[in-house]
């Protein structure tokens, strides 16, 4: 399993517009994602009920999390997902 520890760069945290830019970003990954708050139960990263439900706050740490079994894609994409949230981007990537 490949992990990143990511603080939420969205001042109002995981909701609305960031977790439907995240879901997005996540459902497009190309690998099964998990999000979870740090010491929390991990939730289907490609899911906007899943995200929402977390109510993960600006600043607060996330673990974002794969098992997929092409070890070298799932880093990519984590890498990718961990960048999008600690920056709090508010449009998707183009290499997402």
């Amino acid at each position: 399993m490949v992990e990143r520890r990511v603080n939420v760069g969205w001042a109002e945290g995981l909701h609305a517009r960031p977790a439907s830019i995240f879901v997005r970003a996540a459902s497009a990954a190309g690998v099964p994602v998990t999000i979870a708050r740090a010491g929390g139960d991990p939730v289907n990263a490609a899911s906007m009920l899943a995200v929402l439900s977390l109510g993960a706050k600006g600043g607060e740490e996330v673990v974002l999390a794969s098992s997929a079994e092409d070890t070298t894609q799932a880093e990519a994409a984590l890498d990718r997902l961990a960048k999008l949230v600690a920056e709090g981007l508010e449009e998707l990537p183009e290499t997402v």
